[in-house]
């Protein structure tokens, strides 16, 4: 859902519908309309032809920033599950109820509170720009017009998928967003999944724990250290990435240029994953324990989030880079600008992916979803088959696979001009 209103929420807004630049020119009286004339309006001279234009500074909002805020947000709400959700049980068990019954509770109580921020979203996110035409009736009705039809046929939900997905193998700023949530929701799960079942796998081979069984209560009763100490590496991982979150949604409208700070994150993520795999224990003292393992959890906490935040940055670039379509009515309305030289008489054929908002969103989650479950698969039987480290050195894969993209994207871009 954010990835699909982040582009209307970076969306330059005008007074007029369209959200076209204001017009300078007089308004009409009440007789005849201004007509202005293209060949008459600028008198070409020597002075003129050498001045340069003084650039604007741009203002719209920047995706990547906000999508640094949106990360911060999203870090919070990983520590409010983890300080409060998650031992929601425990505490209304202390009221004499039953494990089954506080666990319902627990779960009618987070499902009511979901239903309060849903109802919020219904209605502060009403009338976003450039949803016009958009609803219930268009999705079952055939959807929106499309914009690159002569004849404004509807375009169907198949075919906006599709193009959505074509447009992340002909657009390298677009595919490499849907790559970047790919590898960013895999390393999600590969904190949260992976790193308790690699402590609790050391726990057991080492003797300090019995087997606990398919109940995982019996992980917090029965293996109390192992639940601890993985707790306090997620934590820590979670808490990293919730800081580090505004720091990349900065450095990335800073630095657009060849990717750098995805490409960091992607670096550190593969120093990050390797560096866990290769190391004797996840304790931070005691047999083999090194304190190693605190500075390999910052920079998975700081991969994770750098390639949320970019990668959602990379979606809303996408939508401010695309030109849109222009008309007639746009060439006179900016007649009397001193760059009209530089106006296409005819206008341009491009039009605008607005209505592949929602689309581009649902491919950018599919491509996360894919990692999941990838990861949650191939991992997992790679846990119990191979190692139990292997999964982390799956995620270094995909690191990988991130910074060469990243790389190959930045140099295209720059061929490109």
């Amino acid at each position: 859902m954010v990835t699909a209103i982040l582009p209307s929420m970076i969306s330059p807004r005008e007074n007029n519908v369209e959200g076209e630049a204001p017009s300078r020119l007089p308004p009409p009286s009440d007789s005849h309309r201004i007509s202005p004339s293209i060949s008459s309006q600028i008198t070409i001279t020597p002075r003129r032809l050498q001045q340069k234009p003084t650039p604007e500074k741009p203002t719209t909002p920047s995706p990547t920033r906000l999508a640094g805020i949106v990360g911060l947000f999203t870090g919070c709400g990983a520590l409010l599950a983890l300080g409060l959700f998650l031992r929601l049980p425990a505490l209304i068990q202390r009221d004499g109820i039953e494990a089954g019954s506080a666990l319902a509770d627990s779960y009618y109580i987070v499902g009511a509170l979901s239903l309060v921020i849903a109802l919020f979203c219904f209605v502060g996110l009403r009338n976003l720009q450039g949803e016009a035409g958009k609803g219930w009736r268009a999705l079952v009705f055939g959807g929106v017009k499309d914009p690159s039809s002569r004849t404004h046929q509807s375009l169907s939900s198949a075919k906006s998928l599709f193009e959505a997905i074509a447009l992340g193998f002909r657009n390298p700023l677009l595919g490499l967003g849907y790559l970047g949530g790919f590898v960013a929701r895999a390393s999600s799960v590969g904190i949260s999944l992976f790193i308790p079942l690699f402590v609790n796998a050391y726990y057991i081979s080492s003797g300090r724990c019995k087997e606990i069984g398919r109940n995982p209560q019996n992980i917090k009763d029965h293996c109390g250290d192992a639940y601890v100490l993985a707790a306090e590496l997620t934590g820590i991982s979670q808490l990293v990435a919730l800081l580090f979150a505004p720091v990349f949604g900065f450095l990335a409208g800073k630095y657009p240029r060849f990717n750098v700070p995805l490409l960091t994150a992607a670096l550190v993520g593969i120093l990050g994953y390797i560096g866990l795999a290769n190391l004797d224990s996840p304790r931070s003292s005691g047999e083999r324990g090194s304190p190693w393992i605190f500075v390999v959890m910052v920079l998975l906490g700081i991969s994770q989030i750098g390639a949320i935040v970019c990668s959602l940055g990379k979606i809303g670039n996408f939508f401010l880079q695309e030109p849109s379509s222009r008309s007639l009515d746009d060439l006179h309305e900016h007649c009397a600008e001193d760059t009209i030289e530089a106006t296409p008489l005819l206008g341009t054929r491009e039009h605008s992916r607005d209505h592949l908002k929602g689309s581009i969103a649902g491919v950018y989650s599919l491509a996360g979803g894919a990692g999941i479950l990838i990861l949650t698969k191939v991992g997992g039987v790679m846990f119990d088959k191979v190692s139990p480290v292997a999964p982390f050195y799956m995620l270094a894969v995909f690191n990988g696979l991130l910074l060469v993209a990243g790389i190959a994207a930045g140099v295209l871009t720059a061929w490109g001009g």
